[in-house]
Protein backbone atom coordinates (compact mmCIF):
# COMPACT_ATOMS: atom_id res chain seq x y z
CA UNK A 1 0.00 0.00 0.00
CA UNK A 2 1.41 3.38 -1.02
CA UNK A 3 1.52 6.37 1.28
CA UNK A 4 -1.23 7.98 -0.81
CA UNK A 5 -3.46 4.95 -0.25
CA UNK A 6 -2.70 5.03 3.47
CA UNK A 7 -4.09 8.55 3.58
CA UNK A 8 -7.51 7.54 2.28
CA UNK A 9 -8.84 6.06 5.57
CA UNK A 10 -7.80 9.27 7.34
CA UNK A 11 -9.66 11.34 4.76
CA UNK A 12 -12.76 9.18 5.14
CA UNK A 13 -12.54 9.43 8.93
CA UNK A 14 -12.15 13.21 8.90
CA UNK A 15 -14.55 14.04 6.07
CA UNK A 16 -16.74 16.94 7.18
CA UNK A 17 -14.88 17.36 10.47
CA UNK A 18 -15.01 20.82 12.03
CA UNK A 19 -11.73 22.19 13.29
CA UNK A 20 -13.54 23.43 16.40
CA UNK A 21 -14.12 19.74 17.24
CA UNK A 22 -10.57 18.75 16.33
CA UNK A 23 -9.20 21.50 18.58
CA UNK A 24 -11.58 20.57 21.39
CA UNK A 25 -10.25 17.00 21.22
CA UNK A 26 -6.62 18.19 21.01
CA UNK A 27 -6.24 21.72 22.42
CA UNK A 28 -2.46 21.69 21.98
CA UNK A 29 -2.80 21.61 18.18
CA UNK A 30 -3.59 25.34 18.29
CA UNK A 31 0.11 25.95 18.93
CA UNK A 32 1.67 22.61 17.93
CA UNK A 33 0.43 22.89 14.33
CA UNK A 34 2.52 25.99 13.70
CA UNK A 35 6.00 26.62 12.30
CA UNK A 36 8.26 29.67 12.18
CA UNK A 37 11.13 30.56 9.85
CA UNK A 38 12.73 33.91 10.66
CA UNK A 39 10.08 36.63 10.28
CA UNK A 40 7.49 34.19 8.90
CA UNK A 41 4.98 32.30 11.08
CA UNK A 42 2.41 29.83 9.74
CA UNK A 43 -0.38 28.14 11.70
CA UNK A 44 -2.09 25.06 10.21
CA UNK A 45 -4.37 24.31 13.18
CA UNK A 46 -7.49 25.10 11.15
CA UNK A 47 -6.72 22.59 8.43
CA UNK A 48 -8.93 19.50 8.35
CA UNK A 49 -6.40 16.91 9.49
CA UNK A 50 -5.42 15.58 12.90
CA UNK A 51 -2.12 14.22 14.18
CA UNK A 52 -2.70 10.78 12.70
CA UNK A 53 -3.42 12.20 9.25
CA UNK A 54 -0.47 14.56 9.55
CA UNK A 55 1.83 11.65 10.37
CA UNK A 56 0.53 9.89 7.26
CA UNK A 57 1.18 13.01 5.19
CA UNK A 58 4.73 13.18 6.53
CA UNK A 59 5.13 9.52 5.52
CA UNK A 60 4.07 10.51 1.99
CA UNK A 61 6.83 13.12 1.95
CA UNK A 62 9.34 10.50 3.06
CA UNK A 63 8.12 8.00 0.46
CA UNK A 64 8.46 10.60 -2.30
CA UNK A 65 11.97 11.45 -1.00
CA UNK A 66 11.37 15.18 -0.75
CA UNK A 67 14.66 15.81 1.06
CA UNK A 68 16.62 14.26 -1.80
CA UNK A 69 14.51 16.20 -4.31
CA UNK A 70 15.44 19.48 -2.64
CA UNK A 71 19.10 18.49 -2.77
CA UNK A 72 18.82 17.82 -6.52
CA UNK A 73 17.25 21.25 -7.00
CA UNK A 74 19.95 23.09 -5.06
CA UNK A 75 22.78 21.13 -6.67
CA UNK A 76 21.71 22.09 -10.17
CA UNK A 77 20.70 18.66 -11.36
CA UNK A 78 18.35 18.40 -14.34
CA UNK A 79 15.04 18.76 -12.52
CA UNK A 80 13.45 20.30 -15.63
CA UNK A 81 13.64 17.02 -17.50
CA UNK A 82 11.40 17.94 -20.45
CA UNK A 83 13.74 20.77 -21.43
CA UNK A 84 16.95 19.18 -20.13
CA UNK A 85 17.73 22.00 -17.71
CA UNK A 86 18.53 22.76 -14.10
CA UNK A 87 16.35 25.19 -12.12
CA UNK A 88 18.90 27.15 -10.15
CA UNK A 89 16.92 30.17 -8.96
CA UNK A 90 18.19 29.43 -5.43
CA UNK A 91 21.74 30.22 -6.64
CA UNK A 92 20.60 33.75 -7.48
CA UNK A 93 20.32 34.54 -3.79
CA UNK A 94 22.59 32.20 -1.87
CA UNK A 95 25.53 29.78 -2.02
CA UNK A 96 24.10 26.71 -0.32
CA UNK A 97 25.53 23.95 -2.50
CA UNK A 98 29.01 22.55 -3.05
CA UNK A 99 28.02 21.28 -6.51
CA UNK A 100 30.06 22.87 -9.30
CA UNK A 101 27.01 23.91 -11.33
CA UNK A 102 25.45 25.68 -8.38
CA UNK A 103 28.64 27.43 -7.32
CA UNK A 104 29.27 28.64 -10.87
CA UNK A 105 25.69 29.89 -11.13
CA UNK A 106 26.03 31.78 -7.85
CA UNK A 107 29.29 33.42 -8.96
CA UNK A 108 27.80 34.40 -12.32
CA UNK A 109 24.65 35.81 -10.73
CA UNK A 110 26.67 37.78 -8.17
CA UNK A 111 28.77 39.38 -10.89
CA UNK A 112 25.69 40.42 -12.88
CA UNK A 113 24.03 41.74 -9.73
CA UNK A 114 26.99 44.04 -9.12
CA UNK A 115 26.68 45.31 -12.70
CA UNK A 116 23.02 45.94 -12.04
CA UNK A 117 23.89 47.83 -8.87
CA UNK A 118 26.14 50.16 -10.82
CA UNK A 119 23.36 50.85 -13.33
CA UNK A 120 20.95 51.57 -10.47
CA UNK A 121 23.42 54.07 -8.99
CA UNK A 122 23.89 55.75 -12.37
CA UNK A 123 20.15 56.17 -12.89
CA UNK A 124 19.62 57.40 -9.35
CA UNK A 125 22.22 60.14 -9.86
CA UNK A 126 20.92 61.14 -13.29
CA UNK A 127 18.05 63.46 -14.08
CA UNK A 128 15.71 60.53 -14.63
CA UNK A 129 12.60 60.56 -12.43
CA UNK A 130 10.52 57.73 -13.94
CA UNK A 131 11.16 54.21 -15.23
CA UNK A 132 8.80 52.26 -17.50
CA UNK A 133 9.34 48.50 -17.15
CA UNK A 134 8.01 46.47 -20.07
CA UNK A 135 7.59 42.71 -19.73
CA UNK A 136 4.92 40.08 -19.26
CA UNK A 137 4.42 36.96 -17.14
CA UNK A 138 7.46 36.25 -15.02
CA UNK A 139 9.15 39.35 -16.44
CA UNK A 140 6.39 41.48 -14.90
CA UNK A 141 4.41 39.84 -12.11
CA UNK A 142 7.25 39.29 -9.63
CA UNK A 143 8.91 42.70 -10.07
CA UNK A 144 5.50 44.42 -10.03
CA UNK A 145 4.49 42.65 -6.79
CA UNK A 146 7.70 43.45 -4.93
CA UNK A 147 8.00 47.03 -6.19
CA UNK A 148 4.39 47.76 -5.23
CA UNK A 149 4.69 46.09 -1.82
CA UNK A 150 7.94 47.74 -0.78
CA UNK A 151 8.00 51.10 -2.56
CA UNK A 152 8.54 54.01 -0.17
CA UNK A 153 5.54 56.14 0.69
CA UNK A 154 7.67 59.24 0.09
CA UNK A 155 11.22 60.04 -0.87
CA UNK A 156 11.67 57.49 -3.66
CA UNK A 157 14.42 58.54 -6.05
CA UNK A 158 12.68 56.88 -8.98
CA UNK A 159 9.08 56.05 -9.79
CA UNK A 160 8.69 52.72 -11.59
CA UNK A 161 5.70 52.01 -13.84
CA UNK A 162 4.89 48.58 -15.27
CA UNK A 163 3.32 47.78 -18.64
CA UNK A 164 2.60 44.18 -19.61
CA UNK A 165 -0.61 43.93 -21.64
CA UNK A 166 -0.39 44.23 -25.43
CA UNK A 167 -3.55 46.34 -25.25
CA UNK A 168 -2.32 49.77 -26.36
CA UNK A 169 -4.46 51.47 -23.72
CA UNK A 170 -2.05 50.24 -21.05
CA UNK A 171 0.94 51.98 -22.62
CA UNK A 172 -1.07 55.05 -23.56
CA UNK A 173 -2.26 55.62 -20.00
CA UNK A 174 1.18 55.03 -18.55
CA UNK A 175 2.99 57.43 -20.87
CA UNK A 176 0.31 60.14 -20.63
CA UNK A 177 1.50 61.18 -17.17
CA UNK A 178 5.25 61.08 -17.96
CA UNK A 179 7.78 63.25 -19.79
CA UNK A 180 10.17 61.65 -22.30
CA UNK A 181 13.12 63.79 -21.18
CA UNK A 182 13.00 62.44 -17.61
CA UNK A 183 11.97 58.84 -18.35
CA UNK A 184 13.99 55.69 -19.04
CA UNK A 185 12.73 52.25 -20.04
CA UNK A 186 13.57 48.62 -19.31
CA UNK A 187 12.58 45.84 -21.71
CA UNK A 188 12.53 42.44 -20.02
CA UNK A 189 12.13 39.26 -22.04
CA UNK A 190 13.90 35.94 -21.69
CA UNK A 191 13.89 35.20 -25.42
CA UNK A 192 13.28 38.72 -26.73
CA UNK A 193 10.72 37.16 -29.02
CA UNK A 194 7.64 37.87 -26.88
CA UNK A 195 5.06 39.69 -28.99
CA UNK A 196 3.68 41.87 -26.21
CA UNK A 197 7.10 43.09 -25.09
CA UNK A 198 8.35 43.78 -28.62
CA UNK A 199 5.28 45.81 -29.55
CA UNK A 200 5.20 47.78 -26.31
CA UNK A 201 8.97 48.23 -26.43
CA UNK A 202 8.72 49.77 -29.89
CA UNK A 203 6.09 52.23 -28.67
CA UNK A 204 8.27 53.18 -25.72
CA UNK A 205 11.40 53.59 -27.88
CA UNK A 206 9.59 55.84 -30.32
CA UNK A 207 8.07 57.90 -27.51
CA UNK A 208 11.49 58.35 -25.92
CA UNK A 209 12.90 59.46 -29.26
CA UNK A 210 15.40 56.63 -29.54
CA UNK A 211 17.19 53.93 -27.55
CA UNK A 212 19.65 56.07 -25.58
CA UNK A 213 17.63 55.64 -22.37
CA UNK A 214 16.52 52.04 -22.97
CA UNK A 215 17.85 49.11 -20.94
CA UNK A 216 17.20 45.40 -21.48
CA UNK A 217 17.26 42.14 -19.53
CA UNK A 218 17.34 38.94 -21.58
CA UNK A 219 18.79 35.46 -21.96
CA UNK A 220 19.35 36.52 -25.58
CA UNK A 221 21.30 39.78 -25.09
CA UNK A 222 22.52 39.90 -28.69
CA UNK A 223 18.96 39.87 -29.98
CA UNK A 224 17.94 42.48 -27.42
CA UNK A 225 20.76 44.77 -28.48
CA UNK A 226 20.10 44.27 -32.19
CA UNK A 227 16.30 44.59 -32.11
CA UNK A 228 16.32 47.93 -30.26
CA UNK A 229 19.86 49.21 -30.81
CA UNK A 230 20.58 49.09 -27.08
CA UNK A 231 24.23 49.48 -26.15
CA UNK A 232 25.77 46.31 -24.67
CA UNK A 233 26.56 48.00 -21.35
CA UNK A 234 22.83 48.59 -20.85
CA UNK A 235 21.86 44.94 -21.44
CA UNK A 236 21.83 42.59 -18.44
CA UNK A 237 21.75 38.81 -18.95
CA UNK A 238 19.56 36.10 -17.52
CA UNK A 239 19.95 32.38 -18.11
CA UNK A 240 18.02 29.32 -19.25
CA UNK A 241 18.55 27.74 -15.82
CA UNK A 242 16.18 30.33 -14.34
CA UNK A 243 12.50 30.00 -15.23
CA UNK A 244 10.62 33.24 -15.84
CA UNK A 245 8.33 32.87 -12.85
CA UNK A 246 11.35 32.22 -10.62
CA UNK A 247 13.42 35.10 -11.99
CA UNK A 248 12.66 38.18 -9.89
CA UNK A 249 15.87 37.45 -7.92
CA UNK A 250 17.96 37.91 -11.08
CA UNK A 251 18.50 40.98 -13.27
CA UNK A 252 14.76 40.69 -13.94
CA UNK A 253 14.63 42.40 -10.54
CA UNK A 254 16.29 45.52 -12.02
CA UNK A 255 13.01 47.51 -11.73
CA UNK A 256 12.67 46.29 -8.12
CA UNK A 257 16.11 47.67 -7.25
CA UNK A 258 15.21 50.96 -8.94
CA UNK A 259 11.90 51.18 -7.07
CA UNK A 260 13.11 50.28 -3.57
CA UNK A 261 16.89 50.78 -3.71
CA UNK A 262 19.68 48.31 -4.41
CA UNK A 263 20.49 47.64 -0.73
CA UNK A 264 16.86 46.72 -0.03
CA UNK A 265 16.86 44.48 -3.11
CA UNK A 266 19.78 42.59 -1.59
CA UNK A 267 17.82 42.32 1.68
CA UNK A 268 15.00 40.73 -0.32
CA UNK A 269 17.45 38.13 -1.62
CA UNK A 270 18.81 37.54 1.89
CA UNK A 271 15.31 36.78 3.17
CA UNK A 272 14.79 34.26 0.39
CA UNK A 273 18.19 32.69 1.09
CA UNK A 274 17.23 32.27 4.74
CA UNK A 275 14.20 30.26 3.72
CA UNK A 276 16.27 28.32 1.18
CA UNK A 277 18.50 27.08 3.99
CA UNK A 278 15.43 26.00 5.94
CA UNK A 279 13.85 24.19 2.97
CA UNK A 280 17.09 22.36 2.26
CA UNK A 281 18.06 21.41 5.81
CA UNK A 282 14.96 21.21 8.02
CA UNK A 283 13.55 17.73 8.71
CA UNK A 284 10.38 17.10 6.75
CA UNK A 285 8.09 17.20 9.78
CA UNK A 286 9.40 20.67 10.66
CA UNK A 287 9.83 21.95 7.11
CA UNK A 288 7.42 24.80 6.43
CA UNK A 289 7.52 24.44 2.64
CA UNK A 290 6.82 20.72 2.94
CA UNK A 291 3.97 21.28 5.42
CA UNK A 292 2.39 23.81 3.08
CA UNK A 293 2.76 21.42 0.12
CA UNK A 294 1.38 18.41 1.98
CA UNK A 295 -1.57 20.50 3.14
CA UNK A 296 -2.26 21.46 -0.48
CA UNK A 297 -2.17 17.81 -1.53
CA UNK A 298 -4.46 16.84 1.35
CA UNK A 299 -7.04 19.43 0.33
CA UNK A 300 -6.81 18.67 -3.39
CA UNK A 301 -6.43 14.92 -3.58
CA UNK A 302 -7.94 13.61 -0.36
CA UNK A 303 -10.75 16.12 0.17
CA UNK A 304 -11.31 17.04 -3.49
CA UNK A 305 -11.28 20.83 -3.21
CA UNK A 306 -10.94 22.36 -6.68
CA UNK A 307 -9.98 25.92 -5.72
CA UNK A 308 -7.58 27.65 -3.36
CA UNK A 309 -7.76 31.26 -2.19
CA UNK A 310 -5.07 33.68 -1.01
CA UNK A 311 -6.38 36.58 1.06
CA UNK A 312 -3.89 39.30 1.93
CA UNK A 313 -4.71 41.41 4.96
CA UNK A 314 -2.17 44.04 3.97
CA UNK A 315 -3.02 46.31 1.06
CA UNK A 316 0.63 46.39 0.02
CA UNK A 317 0.35 42.67 -0.79
CA UNK A 318 -2.73 43.10 -2.98
CA UNK A 319 -0.82 41.78 -6.01
CA UNK A 320 0.30 38.59 -4.25
CA UNK A 321 -2.66 36.48 -5.50
CA UNK A 322 -1.94 37.44 -9.12
CA UNK A 323 1.75 36.62 -8.70
CA UNK A 324 0.93 33.26 -7.11
CA UNK A 325 -1.52 32.40 -9.87
CA UNK A 326 1.37 32.24 -12.31
CA UNK A 327 3.86 30.68 -9.91
CA UNK A 328 1.50 27.90 -8.85
CA UNK A 329 -0.79 27.30 -11.82
CA UNK A 330 1.86 27.57 -14.54
CA UNK A 331 4.16 25.31 -12.54
CA UNK A 332 1.59 22.72 -11.49
CA UNK A 333 -0.99 22.90 -14.28
CA UNK A 334 0.08 19.55 -15.72
CA UNK A 335 -1.82 16.36 -16.52
CA UNK A 336 1.11 14.05 -17.32
CA UNK A 337 3.98 12.85 -15.16
CA UNK A 338 7.68 13.24 -15.86
CA UNK A 339 7.65 10.05 -17.94
CA UNK A 340 4.71 11.25 -20.05
CA UNK A 341 2.11 8.97 -18.47
CA UNK A 342 -1.16 10.42 -17.14
CA UNK A 343 -1.18 11.65 -13.55
CA UNK A 344 -2.98 9.44 -11.06
CA UNK A 345 -5.39 12.13 -9.84
CA UNK A 346 -5.97 15.84 -9.89
CA UNK A 347 -3.14 18.33 -9.78
CA UNK A 348 -3.32 22.06 -9.14
CA UNK A 349 -6.60 23.68 -8.07
CA UNK A 350 -7.61 27.11 -9.33
CA UNK A 351 -5.74 29.78 -7.35
CA UNK A 352 -7.35 33.16 -6.84
CA UNK A 353 -7.82 35.77 -4.15
CA UNK A 354 -7.79 39.40 -3.15
CA UNK A 355 -7.08 41.90 -0.40
CA UNK A 356 -9.04 42.08 2.85
CA UNK A 357 -11.16 43.78 3.97
CA UNK A 358 -12.42 44.56 0.46
CA UNK A 359 -13.02 40.91 -0.38
CA UNK A 360 -15.24 40.44 2.66
CA UNK A 361 -17.75 42.69 0.93
CA UNK A 362 -17.57 40.90 -2.42
CA UNK A 363 -17.06 37.12 -2.58
CA UNK A 364 -16.76 36.04 1.06
CA UNK A 365 -20.48 35.31 1.08
CA UNK A 366 -19.78 32.31 -1.14
CA UNK A 367 -16.83 31.23 1.01
CA UNK A 368 -18.98 31.19 4.15
CA UNK A 369 -22.29 29.83 2.85
CA UNK A 370 -21.70 28.58 -0.68
CA UNK A 371 -21.87 24.92 -1.62
CA UNK A 372 -18.16 24.55 -2.46
CA UNK A 373 -15.42 24.65 0.13
CA UNK A 374 -12.40 26.75 -0.81
CA UNK A 375 -9.31 26.32 1.41
CA UNK A 376 -7.55 29.61 2.06
CA UNK A 377 -4.19 31.09 2.90
CA UNK A 378 -4.65 34.18 5.04
CA UNK A 379 -1.57 36.44 4.88
CA UNK A 380 -1.18 39.31 7.33
CA UNK A 381 1.45 41.49 8.99
CA UNK A 382 1.83 41.86 12.75
CA UNK A 383 3.26 45.38 12.75
CA UNK A 384 2.18 48.18 10.43
CA UNK A 385 4.34 51.01 9.08
CA UNK A 386 1.59 53.58 8.69
CA UNK A 387 0.60 55.94 11.53
CA UNK A 388 -2.99 54.70 11.73
CA UNK A 389 -2.86 52.21 14.61
CA UNK A 390 -6.63 51.96 15.01
CA UNK A 391 -7.02 50.95 11.36
CA UNK A 392 -4.39 48.25 11.73
CA UNK A 393 -6.09 46.78 14.79
CA UNK A 394 -9.38 46.72 12.87
CA UNK A 395 -7.62 44.99 9.98
CA UNK A 396 -6.14 42.35 12.30
CA UNK A 397 -9.47 41.78 14.03
CA UNK A 398 -11.08 41.09 10.66
CA UNK A 399 -8.22 38.77 9.69
CA UNK A 400 -8.67 36.71 12.85
CA UNK A 401 -12.46 36.81 12.71
CA UNK A 402 -12.72 35.55 9.12
CA UNK A 403 -10.47 32.57 9.81
CA UNK A 404 -12.44 31.73 12.95
CA UNK A 405 -15.85 32.11 11.30
CA UNK A 406 -14.91 29.96 8.33
CA UNK A 407 -13.55 27.23 10.59
CA UNK A 408 -16.12 27.19 13.37
CA UNK A 409 -19.29 28.42 11.70
CA UNK A 410 -22.38 29.21 13.73
CA UNK A 411 -25.55 27.22 14.29
CA UNK A 412 -28.90 28.90 13.87
CA UNK A 413 -32.51 27.78 13.73
CA UNK A 414 -32.83 30.06 10.73
CA UNK A 415 -31.11 28.23 7.83
CA UNK A 416 -30.40 31.54 6.10
CA UNK A 417 -28.32 32.64 9.08
CA UNK A 418 -26.56 29.34 9.65
CA UNK A 419 -22.83 28.98 8.95
CA UNK A 420 -21.68 25.41 8.35
CA UNK A 421 -18.04 26.00 9.27
CA UNK A 422 -15.45 23.38 8.43
CA UNK A 423 -13.82 25.69 5.90
CA UNK A 424 -10.05 25.14 6.22
CA UNK A 425 -7.42 27.85 6.22
CA UNK A 426 -3.77 28.45 7.01
CA UNK A 427 -2.76 31.63 8.82
CA UNK A 428 0.52 33.16 7.59
CA UNK A 429 1.89 36.13 9.51
CA UNK A 430 4.90 38.32 8.75
CA UNK A 431 6.40 40.18 11.69
CA UNK A 432 6.37 43.25 9.44
CA UNK A 433 6.44 43.81 5.70
CA UNK A 434 10.14 44.25 4.97
CA UNK A 435 12.34 43.18 2.06
CA UNK A 436 13.61 40.29 4.16
CA UNK A 437 10.17 39.03 5.18
CA UNK A 438 8.76 39.34 1.66
CA UNK A 439 11.73 37.40 0.29
CA UNK A 440 11.08 34.70 2.88
CA UNK A 441 7.38 34.53 2.00
CA UNK A 442 7.92 34.25 -1.76
CA UNK A 443 10.63 31.61 -1.32
CA UNK A 444 8.26 29.60 0.89
CA UNK A 445 5.70 29.50 -1.91
CA UNK A 446 8.36 28.60 -4.49
CA UNK A 447 9.55 25.63 -2.46
CA UNK A 448 6.00 24.52 -1.67
CA UNK A 449 5.28 24.46 -5.41
CA UNK A 450 8.38 22.36 -6.06
CA UNK A 451 7.47 19.92 -3.28
CA UNK A 452 3.96 19.55 -4.70
CA UNK A 453 5.41 18.78 -8.12
CA UNK A 454 7.55 16.02 -6.60
CA UNK A 455 4.56 14.59 -4.73
CA UNK A 456 2.57 14.49 -8.00
CA UNK A 457 5.53 13.40 -10.14
CA UNK A 458 5.22 16.32 -12.56
CA UNK A 459 7.58 18.99 -13.89
CA UNK A 460 7.24 22.37 -12.17
CA UNK A 461 9.58 24.14 -14.58
CA UNK A 462 8.12 23.86 -18.08
CA UNK A 463 5.04 25.63 -19.45
CA UNK A 464 4.26 24.20 -22.87
CA UNK A 465 0.57 24.87 -22.27
CA UNK A 466 1.02 28.58 -23.00
CA UNK A 467 2.47 28.03 -26.47
CA UNK A 468 -0.49 26.87 -28.57
CA UNK A 469 -2.50 30.06 -28.09
CA UNK A 470 0.55 32.16 -29.01
CA UNK A 471 1.09 30.16 -32.19
CA UNK A 472 -2.55 30.52 -33.22
CA UNK A 473 -2.48 34.27 -32.48
CA UNK A 474 0.53 34.72 -34.75
CA UNK A 475 -1.30 32.85 -37.51
CA UNK A 476 -4.47 34.91 -37.10
CA UNK A 477 -2.78 38.31 -37.18
CA UNK A 478 -2.56 38.33 -41.03
CA UNK A 479 -6.26 37.47 -41.22
CA UNK A 480 -7.06 40.48 -39.03
CA UNK A 481 -4.93 42.59 -41.35
CA UNK A 482 -7.02 41.46 -44.32
CA UNK A 483 -4.69 38.77 -45.63
CA UNK A 484 -6.12 35.26 -45.66
CA UNK A 485 -8.71 33.61 -43.45
CA UNK A 486 -9.05 31.09 -40.63
CA UNK A 487 -9.79 27.37 -41.11
CA UNK A 488 -11.79 27.09 -37.89
CA UNK A 489 -15.46 27.88 -38.65
CA UNK A 490 -16.16 29.69 -35.35
CA UNK A 491 -13.00 31.77 -35.65
CA UNK A 492 -13.98 32.54 -39.24
CA UNK A 493 -17.38 33.81 -38.09
CA UNK A 494 -15.78 35.89 -35.35
CA UNK A 495 -13.32 37.41 -37.82
CA UNK A 496 -16.20 38.39 -40.04
CA UNK A 497 -17.94 40.07 -37.10
CA UNK A 498 -14.79 41.95 -36.14
CA UNK A 499 -14.25 43.15 -39.71
CA UNK A 500 -17.88 44.25 -40.07
CA UNK A 501 -17.66 46.38 -36.93
CA UNK A 502 -14.07 47.60 -37.27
Amino acid sequence: MTAFEKLEPHAARLWGAKTRDLIAADPARASDFSLRVGPLYANFARQGYDRGALDALDALGEEKQLAAAFRRLFDGETVNVTEGRAALHTALRGNLSQAAAAREAFATASEVRQRMGRLVAELESSGITDIVSVGIGGSDLGPRLVADALRPVAGARLRVHFVSNVDGAAMQRTLAALAPATTAGILISKTFGTQETLLNGAILRDWLGGSERLYAVSANPQRAAAAFDIAAERVLPMWDWVGGRYSLWSAVGFPIALAIGFDRFEDLLAGAAEFDAHALNAPLAKNLAVRHALTAVWNRNLLGHAAHGVMTYDQRLALLPAYLQQLVMESLGKSVKLDGSPVDGDTVPVWWGGAGTDVQHSFFQALHQGTQIVPLDFVGTVRNDDPYAENHLALLSNLLAQSEALANGQRSDDPHRSYAGGRPSTMILLDALTPQSLGTLIAMYEHSVYAQSVLWGINAFDQFGVELGKQLANGLLPALQGEGDAPDPVTKALLAELKSRG
